[in-house]
């Protein structure tokens, strides 16, 4: 057995720097890639509360910290999702981008082999159209 099967993918991506540095290369991305325009046009102008609220999100989905069930703004992520137009190309875009970012900030074999098909379930659950 592989040590890195013992670990959390929280923990293969480097704990909360790590996800620090996925959201923060997210975002990024979205903001200045025209590629993902549609899907920045689905954001607020100002993306720190977002940066914010993900990064708290994707801690706790990824075996850390909790955080984001205690936030006073936590939703479902289902809920949080229903009022905005997910189809299959948002649904690519959206993870075009994540996975970009992953790729973009070195994340280790192991962990992208851990994190890139739960993220593929999550947005494919979320697409409504």
């Amino acid at each position: 057995m592989d040590s890195t099967t013992l670990c959390t993918p929280y923990e293969l991506l480097g704990h909360d720097a790590g996800v620090a540095a996925l959201v923060n290369r997210f975002y990024d991305l979205m903001d200045q890639e025209p590629a993902y325009a549609p899907l920045r046009q689905m954001h607020a102008a100002d993306l720190a509360p977002m940066r914010d609220k993900l990064n708290d999100w994707l801690a706790g989905w990824l075996g850390g910290p909790q955080r984001y069930h205690d936030r006073p703004d936590a939703a479902c992520i289902g809920s949080a999702h229903a009022p905005y137009a997910i189809d299959a190309a948002m649904r690519d875009q959206w993870l075009d981008c994540m996975f970009r970012a992953l790729d973009g900030i070195d994340a280790s074999a192991a962990a992208q082999a851990r994190i890139r098909p739960p993220l593929a379930a999550m947005a494919e659950m979320l697409r409504n159209r």
